[in-house]
Formats: C-alpha cells, sequence, structure tokens
C-alpha cells in the first residue's frame, strides 16, 4: 500500500485541532511543549500525515522521512520476532527459558518486594517463554522504583533512559542480570521494561545470530522498513532528529544529536527500546498486525501465522495485575510487548487496541475492530510514566473525539 502524502501547514493555538492533525502538532511546537513531531492518522485507507517544528538545532524541518528514536514502541517488534520463532518450532510458549539463558537457571527471589537483595528465597517454577513475553517473569519496574532490587536494575543493567553506547555486551549483561533477584515469582505480577531486552537475547541464542540480522531478515526487509535499526547510518544522519528533554528552566535540553549515541552500532541491542524508525516504517509493522501477520508488499507473504498476531494482541493479564501496574498501564491490559486496552476509561480507549508508548516521545497503535492505526513520533523525552498532553491530544484526535 502507497500512503498518501498529506502534509499540511496547520493553525496553532489550543484550537488548533478544529484544522485536523497539522494544526494539533502546529499547537503542541507553538506553546513549547516539543520542538518538532511527525504524525500519522489511518482509518482504513484514508491515511492522514502531518509533521510540525524542527528535526534538531540548526532548524531543519521536520518531515514524514525524519528518523526518530523510538524508545518503547520497539517492544511490540521485538515480541512479533519472538512470535516467530514459537511459529518456526524454535521455541515454546511454555518452554523454560534456561535452555538458551542459562544465567536463568536458577533465579532467586527476594522474600518481600521491600526486603534487602540479600533476603532471598528460590523461584518456585522455572521462568518461560510466556512470562517473558507477558512481562511477568519478576524481572522490571514496579510502581515504587525505590525498592531494593529495582536499583540493581538502574545501576548493573543500565535500565531506564535508553542509552546504547552505556549498555554491555548482551553475554555480559546476562551475567549482570543473573546477579539480580526477582522481585516477584514467575507469573506473579507485571512489571515493566526488563523482559523486553530479555527478549531480545533469548531471540538471537535461539535463532543462532544478532539480534539486529534476525530483525532486518524477518521483519525489516520483507516489510520494506529500510530505515528501522538499532543504529543511524553515516548517510542518513542528516534525516536523524535531534533528541531532548526539558531543562529545570522549562527550556530544551539536548540529550542526544545526529552524531551522537545512535550513530554507530551498540553492543547490546535493546529489545525493550533501541530501534530508530521512521512514520512509515512502523506503519509497515501496524499493517502486518492489521493484516494477521501478512505484508502487502510482497503477494501477500505470511511474516507470522494470524493466531500469533492474535495472541500478542490479546490481553494476558489478571485484574489485579492490571492494577498493580496502573502507573504504566492506566487501568489496560497487556498482551506480548504492548499494552491491551479492555476498558473506556478514556476517549480514545477501544477494546482491543494494542500498541504502546516510548519515553522519547513517541506511540504507535493499531485497532484490529476498526483496521485504525496511530502513530506519533517526537523527540522530547517524556518526564515520567504518564503521557504527556501532546500524546493525549493526539489519541483524542485519532479517535475523532
Amino acid at each position: 500500500m502507497t500512503v498518501p502524502d498529506r502534509l499540511r501547514s496547520g493553525a496553532s493555538g489550543d484550537g488548533a485541532a478544529l484544522n485536523g492533525l497539522p494544526g494539533m502538532l502546529q499547537a503542541a511546537v507553538d506553546r513549547g511543549a516539543l520542538p518538532g513531531a511527525v504524525a500519522l492518522v489511518a482509518r482504513g485507507h484514508r491515511v492522514e500525515v502531518a509533521a510540525a517544528g524542527s528535526a534538531g538545532t540548526g532548524g531543519v524541518p521536520m518531515t514524514r522521512k525524519s528518523i526518530f528514536r523510538v524508545a518503547s514502541i520497539t517492544k511490540p517488534i521485538t515480541a512479533a520476532a519472538v512470535m516467530m520463532l514459537v511459529a518456526d518450532g524454535r521455541l515454546a510458549l511454555e518452554e523454560p527459558v534456561r535452555r538458551w539463558l542459562p544465567e536463568l537457571e536458577s533465579p532467586m527471589v527476594v522474600r518481600t518486594p521491600a526486603a534487602p537483595v540479600e533476603d532471598v528465597v528460590p523461584a518456585a517454577r522455572p521462568i518461560t517463554v510466556a512470562d517473558l513475553l507477558t512481562s511477568r517473569a519478576g524481572y522490571g519496574f514496579p510502581s515504587d522504583f525505590s525498592l531494593p532490587a529495582v536499583g540493581l536494575l538502574f545501576s548493573e543493567l543500565k535500565q531506564g533512559p535508553p542509552q546504547p553506547q552505556a549498555v554491555a555486551a548482551p553475554d555480559d549483561w546476562m551475567a549482570a542480570l543473573a546477579r539480580i533477584p526477582l522481585l516477584y515469582q514467575p507469573g506473579e505480577a507485571w512489571l515493566y521494561n526488563t523482559c523486553s531486552d530479555i527478549q531480545g537475547v533469548l531471540v538471537a541464542r535461539a535463532a543462532g545470530r544478532p539480534l539486529p540480522e534476525f530483525l532486518a531478515e524477518r521483519i525489516f526487509e520483507p516489510l520494506g522498513m529500510v530505515d528501522t535499526g538499532f543504529a543511524v547510518p553515516a548517510g542518513k544522519l542528516d534525516r536523524f532528529t535531534s533528541y531532548y528533554r526539558t531543562d529545570p528552566a522549562g527550556g530544551l535540553e539536548l540529550v542526544d544529536g545526529p552524531g551522537g549515541q545512535w550513530s554507530s552500532p551498540p553492543a547490546f541491542p535493546s529489545g525493550a527500546g533501541g530501534l530508530v524508525s521512521t512514520l512509515d516504517d512502523w506503519y509497515a509493522f501496524a499493517r502486518m498486525l492489521l493484516a494477521g501477520g501478512t505484508t502487502d508488499r510482497t503477494a501477500g507473504r505470511e511474516l507470522l501465522p494470524p493466531g500469533a498476531v492474535r495472541q500478542m494482541m490479546t490481553d494476558q493479564l489478571t485484574r489485579a495485575q492490571r492494577e498493580s501496574g496502573r502507573l504504566f498501564l492506566e487501568g489496560q491490559g497487556w498482551g506480548f510487548g504492548g499494552s491491551v486496552d479492555v476498558e473506556t476509561i478514556d476517549p480514545w480507549n477501544v477494546p482491543g487496541r494494542y500498541g504502546w508508548v516510548g519515553g522519547t516521545g513517541t506511540a504507535a497503535h493499531v485497532t484490529p475492530s476498526t483496521g485504525d492505526v496511530s502513530i506519533l513520533l517526537s523527540q522530547m523525552e517524556m518526564s515520567g510514566p504518564t503521557p504527556p498532553r501532546t500524546m493525549r491530544d493526539f489519541w483524542r484526535y485519532a479517535a475523532g473525539t
């Protein structure tokens, strides 16, 4: 499918939503919420794309071809890679991961979440592939970041805002992970982020090749995701956006520029948040999900079985697990690698809507029941797990409310 180019200039101000997607983005730029962004809203075959603001410090205009650090909207792609290996027969959902990840052969669990990291008991059962896909292996972020075992995720694994060049290579990273106790027993609780990085290592070891190579051959090349990877080649740096956070005075602080941490391949390709990509590349992945695992580029070639895609986009959590993860999930569920709407809490929630957000100011969702897709890419670091106003305004626009 060729995506029509509908970049338009939009009006500014709080009433900009009346001027469509360009107006909504331009309003965010005008009020200083972000330096620039691109967005796509697809309702069936009707596709709207808009861009506003600048891509970097030099004032280069943002375009639909701009390349972004997409952070945690990497997670659904990594989960899809795991499911490809399940479809290949290389992995099984209920299989213990110790065959491929011997570092997790005999994990220990803190006696209580607040216990010192030395106060541990053995895991009651092995960690499985399904535990990793559903983020219920026992590793990851809860709502309380001050817990002792959580602190080790930051200090030993460099979990948190992406720092590609600061993270150890996969074997060393897994060795460090093995020294950190689980926060909960396997299967007991949903915890954020870490399981997606473990999935990336699992894919590489089960496939017998580095994660970037596997993703390129099995996902990026078939879907035509030509600008997606773990680093930006020198010849594309002119399209690479800068990355900012809000400084103490409320202005913009540059975190990483085009020649920074993503300009060379990292030692640890993060399955949780390491990819760079573009609007059209992620849209190609979204269309594959909506098509039940097939690509429209190569005469309906099947990349994933339809049943695998349905599993990815089906909530796997109990009500108690959704509630304990409310800081991140806001009452919604979690499938494999992304959230799944289970309640109409906000105007944009539709049961079955699947996707996620990234800490670099990105968001991508698909709604199987309607065929809708919404993708927002900005270069503004989120200050916490709660999606900012611009993201919520975008979702409201995408929902037509």
